[in-house]
């Protein structure tokens, strides 16, 4: 049934089969997702598409300067009529959230979703309150060239699972959805329950000692770059080895080999590095670089 919700956001997605897998790779891992590209390559066509391919509830914040943190969590509404304040929860408490351009918004309103990433949960007026099992995150973001945008903080950027663009269509994509040939998802193939199955079956994907060596020889390679201000933390490992498994499980295979490893690389990795200079791209390319360096386990 997950090849088959495959095959149907490739249908909304046209010729842009490796966004679809990497946005499935993330929900079976059970991360959340920051597409980078510019306006109008179907960012938020895929983020709906995908809520309803997945009968989950779906929630839409479309981030602007003046948003507020509680304009995402919720918080305690007065009630003139009684005198009392009663408790609104607000647009995180859902099951796939689509933070709509995210880095339009200042860094404290960014942060006020790092809980709810991290945790699954929300605290408001001093109680914990628990989101669904399922909750997702998939953030869209303008370039940094863009007028009008806070970068996302360093420590956000890691809750991030994976980071990916679209890209521009092909020719012959371009004339497609000029044709009307892309369609939206209207009936879900999966139920939330399942896709929490799949997600336990994903951890029990096998991998080789070789190859979880072979990770963290990827990672450490960040820290001696001379490129870098900023090298990857632990965290990246334990990414780049749920993607994997992931990737495994989604080409219906229970272990993963190095061109899972290989596959997920970069969309896990790249944006949790800086460089010393700016430059479109560049933590791309030393991704890239890092990758053809270190030693592939036979």
């Amino acid at each position: 049934m997950i090849q088959d919700l495959f095959r149907s956001l490739n249908k909304v997605l046209l010729g842009k089969e490796r966004a679809v897998r990497l946005l499935l790779d993330a929900l079976l891992a059970g991360g959340h997702v920051l597409i980078e590209d510019v306006p109008g390559t179907g960012k938020t066509s895929l983020a709906k598409s995908l809520a309803v391919g997945l009968g989950a509830d779906f929630s839409r914040v479309q981030f602007t300067p003046d948003l507020l943190p509680g304009d995402i969590t919720g918080g305690a509404i007065y009630k003139a009529n009684t005198g009392d304040f009663e408790l609104r929860k607000g647009p995180v408490f859902t099951e796939i959230l689509l933070a709509d351009e995210i880095n339009r918004a200042s860094p404290r309103t960014q942060s006020a979703l790092l809980e709810a990433m991290e945790e699954k949960q929300v605290s408001l007026e001093g109680s914990a309150h628990a989101l669904s099992p399922l909750f997702m995150v998939i953030a869209t973001q303008n370039p940094v060239e863009f007028h009008g945008v806070y970068p996302l903080p360093e420590a956000q950027m890691d809750r991030f699972l994976i980071r990916f663009s679209i890209g521009y269509p092909s020719e012959q994509t371009e004339l497609d959805i000029l044709r009307f040939k892309a369609s939206m998802l209207s009936d879900s193939i999966l139920v939330p329950k399942m896709v929490l199955q799949m997600q336990e079956e994903v951890l029990k994907v096998h991998v080789d000692e070789a190859l979880e060596l072979y990770i963290v020889n990827l990672v450490m390679a960040t820290r001696s770059h001379k490129a870098l201000r900023l090298a990857a933390s632990p965290r990246a490992g334990v990414s780049i080895l749920k993607m994997a498994k992931a990737n495994a499980y989604l080409d219906q295979r229970n272990y993963v080999t190095p061109e899972d490893i290989q596959y997920v690389l970069v969309p896990s990795l790249a944006h949790r590095i800086f460089a010393v200079e700016s430059g479109l791209g560049l933590s791309e390319a030393i991704v890239e670089e890092i990758r053809k360096s270190v030693k592939i386990p036979v």
